[in-house]
């Protein structure tokens, strides 16, 4: 059984004692922040603690107090006391905070480094030499002298490599324990202290332990463990709509039909300078999205640590591990600790409760991180903080950029498949290569495959202060090569030192799914499933489908027997009547990511009637034309006997050398065959033709080429005899959509060399655009069709967007809308500020009506904001083809009538 004890130090000193118990004690160990310890005490039993400043560790023993073990995380510092002289009991109260809180007695100085924009840089720098260098130099200047730390620049804590390099800047002034909070906030890193030695380690390794994996796995389990389950749960952050606005003006909106929305649209908001890329943005919404997807709950579960109880913290779990506890309607599932409080009361009673997340939870806090890091907060945001450049003669070469970090994530773009974002931080330029101050223009970000001979190509271009850029989509699982240089009045600085990253794809499995529905009926099993996971959840976007397996319970070895791409049923025939078969689903995503199984459902199929189809009962007039197929006739039944011959040929025909090049008519065929004896021509008996190289309709003129020399896909070019190298061709391009072959058709380009049309059809979408022919940017109107949607518009790469989009939730128009000037306007939408006439306020339509129309109208008073509510008896009194006349009664009794200002669509009827 678990017991406790307080053992107490002098300040960075040694340990002179330990505590009696206090009335009353409570540890609180959060996950990456400060712990705290909460003590109550009598006036005789405190005086230990009430002599001045010292230092507390709670130890813990599971062998009656032969051994004990001071907790992670479990030394405390006395710097603050509470107690009431008018208490007889004399009852003193401390908090204690964890020794980690002494960081933020530790500042960071201006270093010997120049500064950017008043802020310290740490270029290329892992999180081990960020937080190493600032504690060198505290304890140089007699800062917490007996801290320790077991981690290096190279190595973190647990000994491993840092799976992390930053360039990031930090104000001077700046305390360590805000350092350290906001690296871990980021999914940089985890920490902890045992005693007086900070340890850190990457994030989600030493700190993120499956312990459901264990053997006995680490279980809470109610009435053992587990005495209290209370949760706690809000829709309050939940969304399906996203608006992101970044700079130049830029926002897009995303909806998601699949979140939550029992009070219709709820919509969020994320802004954030420093953005314009339309992929990052796709980035931020999606993750924003995926965190509002459900209702969060948080899960406490209370304990009591007695002799009943097998797990107990600290011995068998702390803060980042993942057991198995209570969750939803107190099913046993995979949960994370968030933190760990024990307790003690005045009878010695060992208690306590654990925070726990669930999968969706914390999955939302790694997002939150995603976004962060996306997000750049703790980058440069701009100037240098050099002096000004004096007069030059002529442009200067900037210095070569130092620092390039880039950091690759997946995202899922629109049709739910994987995709590769990178977000590339470098350290600003602020001299010339011969060491005088300049600003940059800006930078110019420079990406191409890491594979030698690969050409370069600009990815992103920032203007001047600009030190980070995000860029997508690019291709999951390959490694990519980057490397960045300075631009100053036309001039360019020499590149950086080339990084290399893996572009990784999606390691998010999907939910498990819902129980499989099985019914039988005409003597087969019908496998239903309704869509939805295993809590109720909807599928994600990169959802792919769900494989159906099947056992014999009494021969238990699970094998699949279909698939099911969405809510439906799977019939599976051929199973012997009466005997039980297991079945359950696992779904898969477009990454090939898998689920956890879902629960089993078991039945047995359910004969038709005593035998479904009689020896000799079916007759060939009761067999369909082509009703047997080659796959119903035994191999080797159709013999030559049964067919007649009409020609053999025994031998071959060869037109050349017979070992060389030349054209052959044998019993396959007719081949052909070039010099080193390689085949190029097939033409078989059965009628197939293989033609290796290309083949032409002709050598000039309009002609068609197929499969032409250096063309990266089966192609087909149409070549018109006045433009030869302008010719439009179709191809089929397996990399847009990764085990999918997307025909694409593509014309030539126009005469002004502006425009270029591709036409390109996919499995689950068709698009038609107007592209630049330069690089294939979006320019000109477009159509697109897909499962989900039906979009049309107009786009132009500086110009803005003009879109209609269509789908079962709704439809709606991106940009501006304008309507007919004449009595053709079907629609109009407008706002209109007048004030009252004789009687009534008149709004005239902007266009004459061919009809009397229909009209929604709201109003509101003022011209301009703040506006006022507008009178509550104002109605709309009659209408016609050229205005619309409102009264109010109070209006009309009014000595200053008000100005009112309508919103109004109106539209003509059928």
């Amino acid at each position: 059984m678990l017991v406790l004890r307080l053992a107490i130090y002098e300040p960075n000193g040694t340990r002179t004692g330990v505590l009696p118990y206090p009335l009353g004690l409570q540890v609180a160990q959060p996950l990456n922040d400060v712990p705290a310890l909460r003590l109550t005490f009598s006036a005789a039993a405190g005086t230990q603690l009430a002599g001045g400043p010292c230092e507390v560790g709670v130890e813990w023993s599971d062998d009656d107090g032969q051994t004990w073990t001071e907790a992670y995380d479990g030394r405390f510092v006395s710097i603050k006391r509470r107690s009431e002289l008018a208490d007889r009991a004399a009852v003193q109260a401390l908090e204690l905070p964890g020794y980690v809180w002494l960081l933020r007695k530790m500042l960071l100085y201006l270093g010997s480094a120049d500064l950017v924009d008043g802020k310290r840089p740490f270029l290329s720098a892992t999180p081990g030499s960020i937080l190493q260098t600032m504690l060198q130099e505290g304890q140089a200047r007699g800062v917490l002298p007996e801290l320790d730390w077991d981690f290096s620049p190279t190595l973190d804590s647990g000994g491993l490599a840092w799976a992390k390099v930053l360039t990031i800047y930090y104000e001077p002034g700046i305390d360590a324990l805000t350092m350290l909070i906001n690296l871990a906030e980021q999914g940089v890193l985890d920490f902890r202290m045992t005693g007086r030695t900070l340890q850190v380690f990457n994030a989600d390794s030493m700190l993120n332990r499956n312990l459901t994996t264990l053997d006995p796995a680490v279980d809470l389990r109610l009435g053992r463990e587990v005495v209290e389950a209370p949760d706690e749960g809000t829709w309050e952050d939940t969304a399906n709509a996203v608006l992101v606005t970044g700079d130049q003006g830029i926002a897009q909106q995303w909806v998601d039909a699949g979140n939550p929305s029992p009070w219709g649209r709820w919509e969020i908001h994320v802004g954030q300078g420093g953005v314009s890329d339309p992929v990052t943005m796709g980035v931020l919404a999606q993750a924003t999205l995926a965190r509002s997807a459900r209702e969060k709950v948080q899960r406490t579960r209370g304990l009591l640590l007695g002799p009943q109880a097998r797990f107990a913290p600290w011995r068998d779990f702390r803060p980042g591990d993942t057991l198995s506890a209570p969750g939803e309607a107190g099913l046993q599932q995979a949960l994370r600790v968030r933190q760990v409080t024990v307790t003690r009361d005045d009878k010695g009673v060992l208690g306590g409760s654990v925070v726990l997340h669930d999968r969706f939870l914390d999955r939302a806090v790694r997002l939150a991180r995603r976004t962060q890091g996306i997000l750049g907060g703790s980058t440069a945001s701009g100037g240098t903080g050099a002096r000004p450049a004096p007069p030059a003669p002529a442009p200067r070469t900037p210095a070569a950029p130092t620092g390039l970090v880039v950091d690759a994530d997946a995202y899922l773009d629109e049709h739910g498949y994987a995709r590769g974002l990178v977000v590339a931080t470098w350290g600003a330029v602020t001299q010339d290569i011969g060491g005088v101050a300049l600003d940059p223009d800006g930078y110019e970000l420079f990406a191409r495959r890491d594979v030698p001979g690969q050409p370069w190509f600009l990815l992103a271009a920032t203007q001047a202060g600009d030190t980070d850029a995000a860029r997508g989509p690019l291709p999951v699982g390959e490694s990519w090569a980057f490397k960045v240089r300075a631009v100053y009045l036309g001039k360019k600085s020499a590149f950086s030192s080339v990084v290399t990253v893996a572009i990784p794809d999606d390691p998010d499995a999907p939910p498990t799914p819902s129980t499989p529905g099985l019914e039988s009926r005409l003597g087969v099993v019908h496998v239903a499933w309704d869509g939805l996971g295993s809590l109720g959840e909807g599928m994600p976007a990169d959802f792919s489908h769900v494989i159906v397996e099947m056992q014999d319970p009494l021969a238990p070895g699970w094998a699949p027997v279909g698939t099911l791409p969405a809510a439906g049923a799977l019939v599976v025939p051929g199973l012997p009547y009466g005997s039980d078969r297991d079945f359950r689903l696992i779904s898969v995503d477009h990454s090939g990511n898998t689920s956890a199984a879902s629960a089993v459902a078991t039945i047995a199929a359910v004969q038709l009637v005593s035998g479904d189809a009689a020896a000799s009962s079916i007759q060939t007039g009761h067999l369909a034309a082509n009703a047997v197929t080659a796959d119903k006739i035994a191999a080797g039944q159709v013999t030559a006997a049964k067919l007649e011959a009409v020609m053999t040929l025994t031998t071959r025909l060869v037109a050349g050398d017979p070992g060389a090049a030349r054209v052959e008519l044998n019993a396959g065929g007719l081949e052909a065959f070039d010099a080193g004896g390689m085949q190029t021509v097939d033409i078989s008996s059965t009628g197939q033709v293989s033609i290796v190289g290309s083949l032409a309709s002709g050598v000039a003129g309009d002609r068609v080429l197929i499969n032409p020399p250096g063309s990266p896909f089966p192609e087909i070019r149409f070549i018109p005899s006045s433009a030869t190298t302008n010719y439009s061709k179709i191809y089929s391009n397996a990399l847009t959509y990764p085990g999918e072959a997307t025909m694409v058709m593509e014309s030539g380009v126009n005469t002004g060399g502006t425009a270029v049309t591709q036409v390109v059809h996919a499995a689950s979408e068709y698009r038609v655009w107007v592209l630049r022919p330069s690089d294939h940017a979006q320019r000109g109107a477009y159509l697109r069709l897909d499962e989900g949607q039906a979009l049309l518009g107009w786009t132009h790469p500086t110009n803005g967007t003009q879109q209609l989009r269509i789908s079962e939730a709704s439809t709606s128009h991106l940009g501006r809308w304008t309507h007919a000037s004449n009595s053709n306007a079907g629609l109009i939408m407008f706002e209109a500020t007048v004030t009252r006439g004789a009687t009534y306020y008149v709004v005239s339509w902007p266009a004459t009506m061919a009809s009397t129309p229909h009209m929604v109208w709201s109003a509101r008073v003022g011209a301009a904001a703040p506006f006022a509510q507008a009178p509550t008896d104002l109605h709309l009194y009659t209408r016609n083809t050229v205005n619309a006349q409102f009264y109010s009664p109070t209006a009309a009794a009014s000595g200053t009538p008000p100005t009112i200002t309508f919103t109004i669509w109106a539209w003509r009827p059928a």
